[in-house]
């Protein structure tokens, strides 16, 4: 890399570091937040669901977005974004200014990260140094939800909640002023206008499946509102797919969805994320509720993970450049969920910690092989024109597995351990148990499809350049 492509490489990388760090930042601090705010128990959950309703729902659009009418733009205008709502957030005085912050997080997160991985994915050619870039930012944006924990539970001891909104500013401030000398527009010409019906069907979709999901975790699967939710969702995503076969400019082209790498890419990318977020919400529940830990004691706990998410991150690039993504998904799906189904074996005295730091560690790393797989794959082989579109869809695949995960996991739990269990420490320890067993064999299993479909026979994405036409810089 040039010096100029490291410094770029470095502002859009801590963009999306702290965007990572936005998903779980206020999860250890919700009841203080809550008694501060005056939110009932019941409604204290609205805080991380408002925000992932916004991101999720709209990342696609703001994906096709960027590609139609300028990544740069749109990556400045959605840290800007970012930075406002984060004060507004800080100085939030009743619950429904605090929620209008988080829903306006959420639309800066679903515009900033596309945008902010197409200027990476076009800055640089298929091959190693995209892959070595891709390894970076995975390793990042997984090291940054786990830092969120941390540090939101660290803000909240030693300052106050209002710092986890803060901390984004001088973040924001900086790319802000940074970005419009550094990155070079990367505009495409279009005279079609956006797809409406697309944008309106898609969009709905994912804000109902995503509504649903975390209904479901709170009342069970059968839950009428959850079940309503989940069945509209699925029905505006059938009715999207049907839209874009009509559209004269799709929002999705079908012809991508029909890509073996951009499906099986993205369904890696889809458990990857789903696995390794509910298997922190499962070693949440064993640390306090089995080994009675504290919020922060737990946060800094997740600190080993990080640093096995980056140590993943930067064997990442390097093991798809030498291998290819197919194989570094399968290898790191099987070092996933050998170090998940270790977990089985914990108990409920203190000294299983060890076990709990070295196995999340392992899997960290062999999660962040799979996501750098999943994204090196995912976004190989497409056009710059739909880079925005494959990052996009690539980003949505990440926040619908950060949401489907828990409420999955949470089930599992639920039902093994009855309704009269309570805060028993051993019915607690049976649920985490069976779910963490539920948890590796989906990883193992769905690594295996992954690498048989992606098939022998085909180019391995990431193995070596394209052969096409050279990627336009945006440096």
């Amino acid at each position: 890399m040039t010096g100029r492509q490291k410094v770029v490489l470095a502002l859009l990388l801590g963009s999306q570091f702290m965007i990572a760090v936005d998903f779980s930042i206020l999860n250890v601090a919700l009841p203080v937040v809550g008694e501060g705010l005056g939110f009932s128990l019941a409604d204290l959950q609205w805080i991380a669901t408002s925000f992932a309703l916004a991101a999720a729902g709209f990342t696609l659009l703001f994906g096709r977005i960027a590609d139609l009418f300028g990544r740069k733009r749109l990556f400045i205008g959605g840290m800007a974004l970012l930075g406002l709502s984060s004060a507004l957030g800080g100085l939030a005085t009743s619950p429904e200014v605090l929620l209008t912050a988080r829903v306006l997080q959420g639309l800066a997160t679903a515009a900033v990260t596309p945008a902010g991985l197409a200027l990476i994915t076009t800055a640089f050619r298929e091959g190693p140094p995209r892959d070595r870039a891709l390894g970076l930012n995975g390793a990042l944006m997984s090291a940054g939800f786990t830092t969120g924990a941390v540090l939101g539970g660290l803000l909240t001891e030693l300052l106050s909640w209002r710092w986890a909104f803060f901390v984004n500013l001088p973040v924001a401030a900086a790319v802000v002023a940074l970005a419009p000398s550094l990155l070079t527009d990367s505009r495409i010409v279009c005279r079609h206008r956006l797809d409406l019906p697309g944008a309106v069907t898609v969009t709905g979709g994912l804000l109902a499946l995503v509504y649903g999901l975390t209904r479901a975790g709170e009342g069970g699967w059968t839950e009428p509102v959850a079940l309503g939710a989940l069945l509209a969702g699925a029905g505006l995503l059938v009715a999207f797919w049907f839209v874009e076969q009509r559209s004269p400019a799709p929002l999705v082209p079908v012809r991508i969805m029909r890509r073996r790498s951009v499906v099986w890419g993205n369904t890696a990318g889809l458990i990857a994320f789903a696995t390794e977020t509910s298997l922190v919400f499962l070693m949440t529940l064993y640390l306090q509720e089995v080994l009675g830990y504290s919020a922060l004691a737990t946060g800094l706990a997740f600190g080993v993970l990080g640093v096995g998410t980056v140590a993943g991150g930067m064997l990442g690039g390097r093991a798809v450049s030498r291998f290819g993504g197919r194989a570094t998904i399968l290898g790191g799906g099987v070092v996933q969920a050998a170090a998940t189904l270790s977990l089985v074996a914990l108990g409920t005295s203190g000294g299983w910690l060890s076990l709990l730091l070295a196995a999340t560690f392992v899997g960290g790393v062999g999660n962040m092989l799979v996501i750098v797989g999943f994204m090196v794959t995912a976004t190989s082989g497409v056009a710059d024109s739909e880079q925005g579109l494959a990052t996009g869809l690539a980003t949505m695949t990440q926040q619908v597995g950060i949401t489907l995960g828990i409420p999955v996991m949470s089930a599992i739990v639920a039902a093994r351990t009855g309704p009269g269990a309570g805060g028993d420490p051993q019915a607690v320890l049976s649920g985490v148990s069976v779910a963490v067993a539920v948890n590796s064999g989906l990883v193992l299993a769905a690594s295996l499809l992954v690498a048989h479909r992606l098939g022998r026979g085909r180019r391995d994405p990431g193995s070596k350049p394209a052969d096409e036409a050279p990627a336009h810089s945006v440096v």
